[in-house]
C-alpha cells in the first residue's frame, strides 16, 4: 500500500465499500446458488469488520485484510486481466493506493524501492482546487471541466522513464457537506471560477476537512511513453531562449523513451546549402553534440569521410543506418567512418536527415553503444519525431538568417537606427501593398532640413610616414641582401654577382631619395626575379646558409618583401584608429539621448564622422536649435577626449604617430537622400554640393598667405563662415577652458580659398595633455548655467 498525503483538502476522506457490500446484499438473496453462496460468504466475513461498510480512517485495517479486500474487489479486478491491466485502489488526485494488478506491481517492483510514485506537475494549489472542483461537479452539479491529462513517470528496470496516463473512475465514491461545509451560491461558484489563482479565495469558500468524501477510486493508467515523449521533445524544440534551450541529457532521455534503449544518444548537424557543408549549429552547439564531427567544427560533405555512405542521405533523402559497426568494417568500403564511430565506441547508429520542401536541413544522429540496438526496423519510430525537428531547424535557420540580416545591418550598412524606422515603413509599404510584385518602385529615402555636423581626427603626415617605413623596410631588405652576396664564396658565377651586387647598391641609392609611384613593385619584381633565383641554386658557407635562412624568415609571406617597419606603423595606424572609433561610438550612445540624430563615422587615415540633425528624423519628438547647439558642444568635447586619449595611448604605440583633429561648422539646413546604387547616404541638391566640397578639402588647406596648415597636432580647428559660428564656438571655448580642458590661447584665422568656396575662417585650441584622466562629461546646460 503507498500513502503519501497532501497536506491540507478540503475532504476529510474515508475508504469505504458500503456500495459494494450492498450489491453483495443483494446478490446474496438472488435465486443463482453459486453466486448467492459467494456472496454470503463473503458478507459473513465482512461483519466481523464494520469499518469496510462505516468507514476507514486507520489505514492498518487495510493492509490487515488484503485478502478479505482483494476478494470484494474480486468483480472489478479480474483475476484473468491481472498480468494485462495496471489497475489500483485509490483517491482521485491523492498517493493513495493499494489493490494491485499484477503487472502494476511489476512496475513499480522494477522502479525501486526509493521510488515515490506522484502525478507529473501536480502541487499542493492544484491538489486543492481540483479537489473543490471535484465537489462543485458533484454536489453542486456545475458543469466545470477541470480535468487535464494526468500522468505517472516510473523508471523501468534498464532506468528507461516510462510515461503512464491516469484515468480514474469515482463511481464507488460519495461526497457529502459537514457542518463546516458553507453553502454557495451562485455567486460565489462564478467567483471562484474566475479566481483559480487565488487559493485563500478557495480555501475561505471550502474550509479544509469541511466536506466528506467515502467510498474509493479506481484508477487505471495505459503506456503513453510514446505519446508524451513525443509531446515533451515538442514543448522542449519550442523553447526560444538560449537559456532555455533543451541540452543534450534530456533530449537523449526523451528519445531513450520512444526507442526504449537505455544508452542512447542524441546529435545534430546542420547542413549548409550554398557551401554544401555539415556545420554545427551555433546556437546550440554548447547543448547539442555531434558524433560525426566529433571535434571538428565544419566538414565538406563530398568529404573522403563519408565516402559513398551518405550518398543516399544527400541525394534520395533516407535515412543511413548502421546496425552493426563492426560488421560496417569489414564489408564496407569506408572504413574510416566506421573506425571514427567506434572509438566512440558507437556500436549502431541511425543518421536521419531533416528534410523541408525537398530541401535538406541537417542530420539527426542517433547512436547506441550496443550492436543491433538501432536498426532499420526502429528507425521507423523517426516518423514520430522528424516533423518537430523540421519546424524547429527551419526557425532555427530563419532566426540565424535574421541575426545573420541584423549583423549585416549592424557592421556593414549605413542604416542607422536613427532613420531606420523610414526603411521599415517603406518596406511595409511594399507588404501592404494589394499586389506586391517585382514592379513595385519603392520610394527614395529623403530627410529634409537637417543640420550637419562633420568631424575628423587624423592621422598627421601618414602618407609621409608610410613612404618612410617603405623606404626603410627595402633598404633593409637590400642590404641584407648584399651583406648576403659578399659573404658567397668565390664561384663560375662570381660575374653575375658582382653585376647583381651592383644592381642592388643601384636600387639602395634610388631610396636617399622621395619613392616613385612604381618604386616598391620594381624592386619587389626585380628580388623575386633576379635574386631570389641565385639565393636558391647557389650554395655557400654554412655562415651563409643562417644569413639566407634569416633572411626568407623576415619575408612577408603575401608581399616577399620586408614588413618590418610597415607593421609597425600599420599596427600603430590600427590602434589608434581602433580606439578613437571606440571612443567616438560609446559617446555617440550618450549623444543620441540628447535628440536622435542619423550618426555615421569611417575609418580612414584617422577617423571622421557624419552628424544630421533635424525634426524629420524624429518626426515624433519637438525639435529646438537648442539640441543642435547642445550636440556642437557634445562633439567638440568628444574630440578633446578622443585627442587625451591618443595622446595616453601614444607612447605605447610601436610607431609614433601624432593627429590632427578638425570640426566643420554648417549652419544652414540641406537634404540627405539615401543612394540607392551606393547603398549610403549623401547630401542632396547642388547647393548642398558646397557642404560636400569643403569636408572633402579642408584638412589639407592652409592659412591664407601662408604654406602652413590649418590643422596642426594636438590642436582642434574649428572651420566656420559666419559671424554668429564664430560667436558660439568661442563661448563653447571659454567654457572649455574654463574647465581646464582646453589651454588658454586661442588662435584665429582665415582660410585660403578652395576650388569654388571662399570666406571661410578658422580657430584654433590646443588640447591641455597633462590630464590624468578623461574630461569630465558636460552638458550644454552647463554651460549655459556658467555663462549666464
Amino acid at each position: 500500500m503507498d500513502i503519501h498525503l497532501h497536506n491540507e483538502s478540503p475532504f476529510k476522506t474515508i475508504i469505504s465499500f458500503h456500495k459494494l457490500i450492498e450489491s453483495f446484499e443483494e446478490i446474496a438473496s438472488s435465486n443463482i446458488d453459486y453466486r448467492a453462496n459467494y456472496a454470503k460468504a463473503i458478507l459473513q466475513q465482512i461483519e466481523s469488520i464494520p469499518e469496510l461498510r462505516t468507514g476507514i480512517e486507520d489505514y492498518s485495517i487495510i493492509k490487515n485484510n488484503e485478502g478479505l479486500i482483494k476478494y470484494i474487489l474480486a468483480d472489478l479486478f479480474p483475476t484473468a486481466l491481472t498480468q494485462n491491466e495496471i489497475k489500483a485502489v485509490t483517491i482521485p488526485f491523492q498517493n493513495i493506493s493499494f489493490n494491485y494488478t499484477e503487472r502494476f506491481k511489476k512496475i513499480l517492483r522494477n522502479a525501486g524501492d526509493e521510488f515515490y510514485m506522484e502525478i507529473r506537475d501536480f502541487d499542493d494549489h492544484q491538489f486543492y482546487i481540483n479537489n473543490c472542483c471535484l465537489i462543485l461537479s458533484s454536489y453542486y452539479k456545475q458543469h466545470i471541466d477541470f480535468n487535464r491529462p494526468f500522468f505517472y513517470d516510473i523508471p523501468d528496470e534498464e532506468g528507461i522513464e516510462k510515461h503512464y496516463r491516469i484515468l480514474y473512475n469515482a463511481d464507488f465514491m460519495e461526497i457529502t457537506p459537514t457542518e463546516n461545509a458553507i453553502q454557495l451560491t451562485q455567486d460565489d461558484i462564478d467567483n471562484l471560477i474566475d479566481n483559480y489563482d487565488d487559493l485563500e479565495l478557495w480555501k475561505s469558500k471550502f474550509p479544509k476537512g469541511s466536506w466528506i468524501l467515502k467510498g474509493f477510486g479506481i484508477v487505471s493508467l495505459f503506456d503513453a511513453t510514446t505519446e508524451s515523449s513525443i509531446s515533451n521533445l515538442k514543448s522542449n524544440l519550442l523553447k526560444k531562449d538560449r537559456e532555455s534551450v533543451t541540452t543534450d541529457e534530456v533530449v537523449a532521455n526523451i528519445f531513450r523513451s520512444i526507442f526504449k534503449i537505455p544508452d542512447l544518444k542524441v546529435g545534430f548537424i546542420i547542413y549548409n546549402t550554398e557551401e554544401e557543408k555539415f556545420v554545427k549549429p551555433a546556437k546550440l552547439e554548447s547543448q547539442l553534440q555531434s558524433f560525426l564531427l566529433s571535434h571538428d567544427q565544419e566538414i565538406d560533405c563530398k568529404n573522403a569521410f563519408f565516402g559513398c555512405s551518405f550518398e543516399n542521405l544527400l541525394n534520395n533523402k533516407e535515412p543511413f543506418v548502421i546496425s552493426n559497426v563492426n560488421k560496417f568494417i569489414a564489408e564496407s568500403p569506408n572504413r574510416k567512418l566506421g573506425e571514427h564511430l567506434l572509438s566512440q565506441n558507437i556500436q549502431s547508429c541511425i543518421f536521419a536527415p531533416v528534410i523541408k520542401d525537398d530541401h535538406l536541413l541537417g542530420v539527426l544522429e542517433l547512436v547506441s553503444s550496443n550492436s543491433r540496438a538501432l536498426n532499420s526496423v526502429n528507425a521507423q519510430k523517426l516518423e514520430l519525431v522528424l516533423p518537430y525537428l523540421t519546424d524547429t531547424i527551419d526557425r532555427y535557420n530563419t532566426d540565424m538568417q535574421h541575426q545573420i540580416e541584423a549583423i549585416i545591418q549592424r557592421e556593414y550598412t549605413t542604416i542607422h537606427p536613427s532613420v531606420y524606422w523610414k526603411f521599415r515603413k517603406e518596406s511595409q509599404n511594399y507588404f501592404q501593398n494589394n499586389n506586391p510584385s517585382k514592379d513595385y518602385i519603392f520610394k527614395e529615402i529623403v530627410f529634409k532640413n537637417v543640420y550637419p555636423l562633420y568631424g575628423q581626427i587624423d592621422i598627421k603626415g601618414s602618407s609621409e610616414h608610410r613612404n618612410e617605413t617603405v623606404k626603410r623596410d627595402l633598404k633593409s631588405q637590400l642590404s641584407t641582401l648584399l651583406e648576403i652576396f659578399d659573404n658567397q664564396k668565390p664561384n663560375t658565377n662570381l660575374v653575375l654577382l658582382e653585376q647583381r651586387k651592383f644592381e642592388l647598391e643601384s636600387l639602395r641609392n634610388e631610396l636617399d631619395f622621395p619613392l616613385k609611384a612604381d618604386t616598391e613593385q620594381h624592386i619587389q619584381r626585380y628580388i623575386e626575379e633576379e635574386i631570389h633565383p641565385i639565393l636558391k641554386n647557389t650554395k655557400g658557407s654554412a655562415k651563409n646558409e643562417k644569413l639566407e635562412q634569416l633572411y626568407f624568415e623576415n619575408l612577408d609571406e603575401k608581399t616577399g618583401l620586408f614588413y618590418q617597419e610597415r607593421k609597425k606603423f600599420d599596427n600603430a595606424m590600427s590602434i589608434i584608429n581602433k580606439k578613437l572609433a571606440s571612443v567616438l561610438d560609446r559617446k555617440q550612445l550618450d549623444a543620441q539621448q540628447i535628440y536622435p540624430h542619423y550618426y555615421e563615422r569611417f575609418k580612414t587615415d584617422g577617423v571622421e564622422h557624419n552628424l544630421y540633425i533635424g525634426a524629420s528624423i524624429a518626426p515624433t519628438k519637438p525639435f529646438d536649435i537648442m539640441y543642435l547647439h547642445n550636440l556642437r558642444l557634445w562633439q567638440l568635447q568628444t574630440l578633446c577626449e578622443m585627442e587625451l586619449e591618443h595622446h595616453q595611448l601614444k607612447e605605447s604605440l610601436p610607431y609614433e604617430l601624432d593627429v590632427t583633429s578638425l570640426i566643420l561648422v554648417f549652419s544652414a539646413p540641406l537634404s540627405i537622400r539615401f543612394r540607392m546604387d551606393e547603398k549610403r547616404f549623401d547630401v542632396d541638391g547642388t547647393y548642398n554640393a558646397r557642404y560636400e566640397v569643403v569636408k572633402k578639402r579642408i584638412d589639407k588647406a592652409n592659412i591664407k598667405g601662408t604654406q602652413e596648415r590649418i590643422t596642426e597636432k594636438e590642436k582642434i580647428t574649428i572651420v566656420y563662415s559666419q559671424n554668429n559660428e564664430e560667436t558660439e564656438y568661442l563661448k563653447y571655448i571659454k567654457y572649455l577652458q574654463h574647465k581646464k580642458i582646453l589651454e588658454p590661447a586661442i588662435e584665429q584665422f582665415e582660410v585660403e580659398d578652395l576650388q569654388g568656396v571662399s570666406g571661410l575662417r578658422a580657430i584654433r585650441v590646443k588640447v591641455i595633455n597633462n590630464t590624468a584622466s578623461p574630461a569630465k562629461k558636460i552638458t550644454y546646460q552647463d554651460l549655459l548655467d556658467e555663462l549666464n
